[in-house]
């Protein structure tokens, strides 16, 4: 699990709460109302900050819904990056989403399925969702060896169409625990499938 050390300062301590505050009221306030007919003044107002203040944490009213969804990717590139590429990438990809969920904490686990019922109950987030995927597989390949090759792109697609079976199967109970094991089996299929004959 993530260990997340303390702001050493006030001020640090001051923006990692209202940071937070922002986060957990964004989805309670976009669960109940629905995120596209949430205002972003409406959360501003719940969390008693400013416009400014909240531009300075987020990028948009996307980027807070999104924030599971973007420490997960966040942490999953960076294990990319520093994990040891030899053998079968398919491999490679499912060693670096496992050790990135293990990195996740409690918390992250009880927001993470309100995160992704907000954008299967919102068109707009969806597509800025989409939009974001498209970011994160084009950085995985460039970790991966800074080349487009087809044969690269179409594996990491075929990884997060994986990914995405492992979450509809999760989704209805998100057992913490359960989330690797269905991602192991949901690669092991794909792969089976992968070599399917006619």
């Amino acid at each position: 699990m993530t260990i997340v050390e303390q702001p050493a300062t006030l001020r640090e301590r001051k923006k990692l709460r209202t940071r937070q505050a922002l986060i957990d009221t964004a989805l309670t306030l976009f669960g109940e109302r629905g995120f596209d007919n949430t205002p972003l003044d409406a959360l501003l107002e719940q969390v008693e900050v400013s416009r400014r203040t909240f531009f300075r944490t987020f990028r948009s009213k996307e980027d807070v819904a999104l924030t599971a969804v973007k420490q997960l990717w966040d942490t999953y590139l960076e294990v990319l990056d520093g994990i040891q590429k030899s053998g079968p990438l398919a491999d490679v990809f499912l060693a670096a989403m496992l050790t990135a969920l293990e990195r996740m904490d409690e918390d992250w686990y009880r927001r993470f399925p309100l995160t992704l019922r907000l954008i299967a109950d919102s068109p707009a987030l969806d597509g800025y969702t989409l939009r974001y995927c498209a970011e994160v597989q084009a950085k995985i390949a460039r970790l991966v060896d800074g080349q487009n090759r087809l044969e690269l792109r179409l594996l990491i697609e075929f990884f997060v169409a994986a990914w995405r079976c492992a979450l509809d199967e999760w989704l209805p109970d998100c057992t913490p625990g359960e989330l690797p094991t269905l991602l192991r089996r949901t690669c092991s299929t794909m792969n089976a499938a992968l070599s399917l004959k006619a």
